[in-house]
Parts: C-alpha cells; structure tokens; sequence
C-alpha cells in the first residue's frame, strides 16, 4: 500500500515547489546521499523534507532499505509528470535571468566544411562586433556528429541529416547538387543522357571520412537512382574536386553555388540538370531541451537576419568544403 501512515502537518510545506523539485531528484537518482550532494543540503535534510512531503500528500512516495530507494506507484507516476515541468520551469527561470545578460564565454559549434564556408564565414566580423566578450570555437566535421556527446552548443547540417529532438533554424535556400564538366571534356566524350550513363564516363569520385565512396543521387519524378561512379580520381575535399573537373579530369557531383562563377563564364557545362532537383538546405540545430545562451541567442539572432545570404565569391579563394551527407 502507498498510504502514508503517519497524520499530516497542515503546517508542513506538502506541495512546494521545493519539496517537489527534492523529491524528483531523489526519485531520479535512487539516492538520498547522491541528491543531497546536487541540492547542496545534507541527507538527512532531505529526508525529513520527503517525509513532510509524504505526511502532507498522506501518500508513501518511496521505498527505502538500507540498500535502496525507489518510487512507489504513485511516487512513479507523481515524477513522470513532475521531470518535464520542472525542467521547463527552469530554463523558463535560466531565460528570463538571461534577458538582460550580455553575451559571453564560450560557444562550441560543430559544423561542415561547407557550411562554415557558406553559412559562418561572411558574418564572423559581424558576430564578433555584436558579440565581443563571446569566444567562438567552431569544429568543422563533414562526419555525423552527436553535438549533445561531443560537448558542443549547436551544430550547422543539412535538415535530412537532422536528428530527432533537435530544435532547427533554417539558414539558407534549397540547394542543389549538379553535375559538370568541362565543354572540351563533353564534347570528347559526349553529355550523358541518364544517371546510368554516367558508368561510361571518367567522374571524379569523392570518398567520406570513414573511407566510403560517395554514390551520387539523383531523382525526377519520384524515381530515385543512385550511382556508383567510376574514374581515374578519387578525392575527399571539395576545392581539388572542383580543380580537377576544370582540368578536364573529369565529372564532378558538386554544389552548384561552388561552381556558379566557372558556369557563368563558360569554364563549366552543367549535364543531367533534369535530374538534380534541389535539397534540403542548411540549419542550425540544438537540443530542444537545452537551455539557450545569451552567446547562442546572439547568433541566432544574427543567422535569422541574414538567412538566405549565400556567397557570391569565386569558389576557388574559398577554403575547402565538404559533401551534404558524410558518412
């Protein structure tokens, strides 16, 4: 039975918010000692507050041994509710203190090559003169990263590489992934017509990070095709692949705003274009459940005021950046 034996104190704090912020802590931690050292109060402290809470609620809301404590039925159904509650009470708290809290310490960012290029690197000098106290240290990783493990405040991805539970910003239009090459290399060896054609011609390929080979999407229609290109070199940054397309090397599956300067002057011949629909862009992402720093809001803010801001500079005095969906 759960019912707490003991008479009620109508004078005991029954339902405070800290005496039921204590018993969640206890609850979670199957510990009077391990929720005492969080709360900074002592065991037996908080043991005498979870019997108040129990005499006034006349409702037994844990067991303990000597060993052990865990909820009862009820104490497991009060804490199912209780967790998210409290959770949001105390980043509404965290929120409001922060209203007027200038922008500093540390942001970790954890983000493509690609992204740092296009997203971060035109409003750095911005960021910077809006954000002075605030260090930013942004990781660029063209893997799949969990940024809550990793220890970073928000990553930059493309929205089909978004995990579950993510709170996600967009950045910038659609982009699109093109096929190119170069007018000598075309007319040598003809303008594919298809996906599949692309078997009889030299592509640059690109390899991942763990070392496997990019198959190159397409779809029209609703038809997805992927292929597994063949050629004379493979390579893992963007830049060289770009170079050696211009080269005449070969066919490249590139960004399309990566070569937007070769195309429009000639250097570049975009093929398949029927069968390169535009992607999900970027967004910024973070933990829906974490709290929001004055330093993050800061370039929230800023990234929402110059989304859809794309680079216009030649691809080639751009540092390196990597492919939408690292492996």
């Amino acid at each position: 039975m759960n019912k707490q034996p003991n008479s009620p104190n109508p004078n005991a704090p029954s339902t405070s918010l800290d005496a039921l912020a204590a018993f969640a802590k206890v609850a979670q931690h199957r510990s009077f000692s391990a929720a005492a050292r969080e709360l900074g109060v002592t065991p037996s402290a908080l043991s005498h507050g979870i019997a108040q809470l129990e005499a006034g609620m006349q409702l037994r809301l844990l067991h303990r041994t000597t060993r052990s404590v865990t909820p009862t039925d009820a104490g497991q159904l009060l804490l199912d509710r209780l967790a998210p509650a409290l959770a949001d009470m105390q980043l509404a708290v965290q929120e409001a203190r922060d209203m007027g809290t200038t922008p500093s310490g540390r942001l970790r960012l954890n983000v493509p090559r690609q992204a740092a290029r296009i997203v971060l690197a035109p409003v750095l000098a911005e960021f910077h003169e809006r954000c002075p106290l605030v260090e930013l240290e942004i990781a660029t990783d063209d893997r799949l990263v969990d940024i809550v493990e990793g220890g970073f405040d928000a990553g930059i991805r493309f929205g089909e590489s978004l995990a579950n539970g993510m709170v996600a910003l967009p950045l910038t239009p659609v982009p699109r992934f093109i096929v190119v090459g170069t007018p000598q290399y075309l007319a040598e060896h003809g303008k594919p017509q298809t996906p599949q054609d692309l078997q009889a011609h030299r592509c640059i390929n690109r390899r991942f990070p763990s070392g496997a080979h990019y198959r190159w999407e397409f779809s029209q229609n609703g038809r997805q095709i992927e292929v597994q290109t063949q050629g004379p070199l493979t390579l893992d940054d963007d830049v060289m692949i770009v170079q050696a397309a211009l080269a005449g090397i070969g066919l490249a599956y590139v960004y399309e705003d990566m070569v937007s300067d070769a195309l429009s002057r000639g250097a570049l011949e975009c093929v398949l274009a029927d069968w390169c629909p535009p992607t999900e862009g970027f967004y910024l992402y973070y933990p829906s459940r974490r709290h929001q720093s004055p330093a993050l809001r800061g370039l929230i803010e800023l990234l929402t005021q110059v989304r859809g801001v794309r680079s216009t500079k030649p691809m080639e005095q751009l540092p390196p950046a990597g492919m939408r969906t690292p492996a």
